[in-house]
This record gives C-alpha cells, structure tokens and sequence, in this order.
C-alpha cells in the first residue's frame, strides 16, 4: 500500500497536508463543545447565575459546532479530490502498462483478472483513500486529546472507559481474524466472476448453437454463489459491529452516570456541582473516545482489503517489460521493405522446446512471402516476430536490414500494415474501423477509406448498409459476418499504405471467388510493399514469390509453387489434399 501511495502527487500531498490541518481544527472544536457545556451546567445550577452567561456559553457551542460543519465539508471535497484523483493517475498507470506489455507478459494475467484490477480494486484504494484520509487523522487525534481532558476528572471513570475500548477492540480484533483472510478470495472470485461473464458473452452464438444456455447460467451461478455466500458471510460479522458499538456506548454512559450517582451523593455540598459538570463531561469525551477507536478499527479493517488490492495492482506495475524500445525513431531507412530472418530460433520465457527453430530467410521490397503449415508449426508465431509482438531467443529479425529490436516500437509499426488471424473490429461505424489504421487517429480521408474498402473487396457489402460507411459496428463486430470482419480489417491495413504488409491467415472466412478476386486486387494495389501472408488454402498462396513449409517450427522447405511441388514432401501432401493434381499443374 505504501508503495502505491508513493505515487501520490505533489499537489495531492499539499491537499492531504491541508486536509490534516482542517481535521486538526475540526477536532479542538468539537473537543471544545464539552466544556461550554460544564460551563452552561455549572452556571444552572449555581445561583445568581446570569442568563447572559449562559446564552454567551451556548452561542460559543453554537460557533463551534458550525465551524466543525465548514471543516468537515471543506475536508470531505479535499480528501474525495485526493481520492478520485489519485485513484485515476493509477488507472492510467495501469492501462499505459498493460499496452505496454508483451503479448506474454499479458498472458500472466487473465483477461478478466485485468478487468477487475483496473476496476474494482482501484475502487477499494479510492475508498480507503477517500475515507481513511479522514479517520486515520482525526481517530487517533481525537482520542489522544479527549483522553488527556478525562485523566484528571475521576480514576472510577477512566477505568470504565479503558473497559470499554478494550472489549471494542477485543471484538473488532477477532473480526479481523475471521475476515481478513477472506478479502483475497473475495477479488480472486470477482476476477472469476468477471471471466465467465466475458466468456458467456464472447461466445454467446456457440452457446446458442450448442442449447447450453442452462450449463452457462449453472456455471455462473455457481461462482455467483460462492462469492455471495462469501460477501454475506463477511457483512454479517460486519454488521455486528453496530449493535456492539451502541451497546457499549449505551453501558458506558450507564456506568458513568451510576459511578457519578454515587460520587455525587457522597461528597459534600460544595462538590456535588463541581462533579455534576465533571460527569457531564466526562460522559462526551468518553463517547467520543469510544466513536474514535470505533472508527480506527473500522480502518483497519478496510486496510487489508485495499492492501490486497494494492497487492494486486503492483503486481502488474511491477510485471517486468521485456520488449523495450530501440533508439532508432524514424521510420525512413535506406532500404524499403525488405525482411530478413537470420538463424531465428523462439521459445517462451521459462519454457524448453523451441517454436521456431533456426529460420533463414529473405523479402525484397515488392515480394510476397506465403507461410504455410499444418496446424501448431509455430506459422503465427513466426510472423509475430516481425511486429516484435515477441522477441527472438535466438537470431535477429531485420526489417529494411536494421534489427527490429534497434528500432522504437512506434517507428517500427509505422512500416507494418497488420491483419490479424481473428478481425478485431471497434465500436464505431465502418469508416471510423478503416481509418483507425491511421495510428488509431482517424485522419484518414473519406476517399482513401472507400478506396481502400474497395480494394478489399467489401464494397458491395457496405453500399447495401443503411448508412453505408457511417454504418455502426458492435463491440467486436457481433453485427457482421466473419468474412466482413475479415475485409474490415484488410481494408484498415490497405488505408494505412504501409511497406510491409502482414497477412495472418486474414482469407480464410472468404469465398474461394471473393478470395482470388481479393489476392489480385490486393497484388495490383500493393506491387510497391512486401506482404507476408500465413494460410492454409494452397489456392491463396500458390502464386507467391516465395513459400515458406513449416513443420514443427523448422522450414522444411523453401521455394516457389512448382519447385516445392518437386522437392518438399510436406507442401505436396498439403496440396493435394486440397486440389486435385490437374488444378495444382495449372496453377
């Protein structure tokens, strides 16, 4: 938690030093309100007594009870902008992170996990602050100073009150021991929670499709149930707090007024007024004394839930970032569109068996390089490189011959048009998807977005919409059909007019006829940029330059259609089982 406060803001910090000053000052004032009223006690009972005096004694109670109003109201803005402040500096943090990352690095969190800690737990810290901020200061202050008042008034009196803090703290102590322990299981069930929802969500059609609507509502329902059982089981003990607190309260002005019963008719006449007032007071102060301990431990009892959730926010702050920029910021380089692999070997961190094992190859500018494979032979894996979406184990992946490791990621990107094996389409309308290839800016014109539409072949499509390319697109793209999601995304890598084009098995939703019409367009439009393309069709890639067989991460082969036909086993037995050998011959 202290780490996490130590991003605090200077201005932040001067807020939470007024903040403190005002409490303090809320503090003497409501302190001070107990003696005005021994004053006003004293002078009722004490004949000849003025009824000015009393009036004066009232109207300076009066004072000092608005004027702790106008500190509190000034502390609790002071302290909630402190919190919400703070606790969005931390969001940011945490997203800017996230972005930050490495594919992998991302993995070590689920999804839903990072949901929950950008949300809920900042939630948590944000409440801590907001409220801590107030009792952490003024409980121990307040306690410390209605103490002193006390001593000196009756040993009776401030024994009965030490027994009543020590039975308060007894209870709050063995809540803290059952409770505790269940605030990490509490968010790694919301993170849980979370994670069903977004897969129920996600695959909302399979779940359809398959009629298993009822195991889905069990599987939430399940963890619902264990996470309400949880919060329950927590409130409950919670909730004994209040009952405890008043009961104590209730028994502790009981005793003080029963001792000061007795005291009173013991002593002579001159003191009994002097004890009157005493007990008047001492029964305030020790209120306040009691609310003060109350409301520390109820602190400490939010403690250790926002402790977990700091806990778990620095975990991802403090997740090492292992793909870091170059030096190199400018995307103009001597060559242009050029990709070479050298001796490229790639594993995961921690991991024993290579993916991608000693990779050669080269792209020149205006070539186009296919990928194919059978499934699991690392073809994703191996055009990922190119983006630095990993780093090479061993090797280097050199784009317009400079290592892409040498360059800024920004720089580096800038050069790659990336469509990515499954479309990933925003919410927003059809231009606004095709224009986010401008850096996610958008200053795309409107006649490169139909150009670029057009060429991905998903004109026809659009221009039957209603609103035509103003047409809204769902989170996700739940509203179009795999193939024009598939086109979407070709097209916002065509309107980003990139040297490299990267294709991730990007034509596998198409129609074999929208498929070829797409290739040669594609070809046409983009004869100045080097494309890559991983597929499983031999009809998608069997007019490339050069092809790439993969096997178990090694290349075991590399050529054109024909000579692979001729020398690689692998390509030969893919192809076939594709096209009969007529078709292969021809093509």
């Amino acid at each position: 938690m202290l780490k996490l406060l130590k991003k605090l803001t200077k201005k932040e910090i001067i807020l939470a030093i007024i903040s403190t000053i005002l409490i303090v000052g809320q503090v003497w004032l409501e302190l001070k309100m107990p003696d005005y009223m021994a004053q006003i006690t004293k002078l009722v009972e004490t004949e000849g007594s003025k009824m000015s005096e009393i009036l004066k004694n009232g109207a300076y109670m009066m004072l000092c009870a608005f004027g702790s109003l106008v500190s509190a109201v000034f502390v609790g803005y002071l302290v909630s902008t402190i919190a919400a402040n703070f606790s969005k500096n931390i969001r940011k943090s945490l997203f800017d992170k996230v972005q930050r990352m490495a594919i992998n690095e991302v993995k070590t969190f689920s999804t839903s996990s990072l949901i929950t800690r950008s949300t809920n737990d900042i939630t948590q810290i944000q409440m801590l602050i907001a409220m801590g901020l107030q009792l952490m200061i003024k409980s121990p202050i307040t306690a410390v100073w209605a103490v002193t008042k006390i001593l000196n008034k009756s040993w009776e009196w401030s024994l009965l009150t030490g027994f009543a803090v020590l039975i308060l703290m007894s209870v709050v102590a063995v809540l803290m021991v059952i409770v505790i322990p269940r605030f990490k299981i509490v968010q790694k069930l919301t993170d849980r929670i979370n994670g069903v929802t977004r897969e129920n969500l996600t695959g909302i059609r399979v779940v359809r499709a398959f009629n298993a609507e009822k195991y889905q509502e069990q599987k939430f329902e399940d963890v619902n149930e264990k996470l309400t059982k949880l919060q329950l089981f927590n409130q409950k003990k919670f909730a004994i707090m209040q009952p405890v607190m008043f009961g104590i309260m209730n028994i502790l002005t009981l005793s003080v007024y029963f001792v000061g019963a007795n005291l009173i008719s013991e002593s002579v006449l001159t003191q009994k007024i002097e004890l009157f007032g005493n007990m008047v007071v001492f029964s305030s102060y020790a209120i306040q004394v009691i609310m003060s301990f109350l409301m520390l431990a109820l602190i400490f009892m939010m403690v250790p839930r926002g402790q977990v959730s700091a806990k778990r926010i620095n975990e991802v702050l403090d997740e090492k970032i292992t793909i870091k920029d170059g030096k190199i910021k400018d995307s103009k380089t001597e060559q242009v569109g050029t990709i070479e692999f050298k001796n490229v070997s790639f594993k995961y961190p921690d991991a024993e068996e290579y993916l991608i094992k000693d990779i050669s190859f080269k792209a020149e500018k205006g070539e186009t390089i296919a990928i194919i494979g059978l499934t699991g032979s690392g073809k994703s894996t191996l055009i990922n490189l190119i983006p630095r979406f990993y780093d090479v184990t061993e090797g280097e992946v050199l784009v317009d011959g400079i290592n892409v490791q040498d360059y800024t990621q920004e720089a580096l990107h800038n050069k790659i048009g990336y469509v990515p094996q499954k479309a990933v389409m925003f919410d927003g309308t059809i231009s606004y998807n095709v224009a986010y290839g401008d850096n996610g800016k958008g200053d795309i014109s409107e006649s490169k977005i139909k150009e670029a539409i057009e060429v991905a072949q998903a004109k026809d499509f659009v221009e039957k919409m209603e609103h035509k390319y103003d047409t809204h697109i769902a989170q996700g793209g739940s509203n179009l059909s795999g193939g024009q999601k598939q086109r979407i995304a070709i097209a916002r890598a065509i309107a980003r007019n990139p040297e490299i084009y990267i294709f991730d098995d990007s034509f596998s939703a198409l129609d074999y006829k929208t498929d070829s019409i797409l290739r040669k367009e594609l070809k046409r439009y983009t004869k100045d940029a080097t494309s890559v393309i991983v597929a499983q069709r031999i009809g998608t890639i069997m007019n490339a330059d050069k092809i790439i067989v993969l096997r178990d991460g090694e290349a075991v082969g590399i050529g054109t259609h024909k000579e692979l036909l001729n020398s690689c086993d692998v390509y030969k037995q893919i192809a076939l089982s594709q096209l009969s050998k007529e078709e292969l011959e021809n093509g």
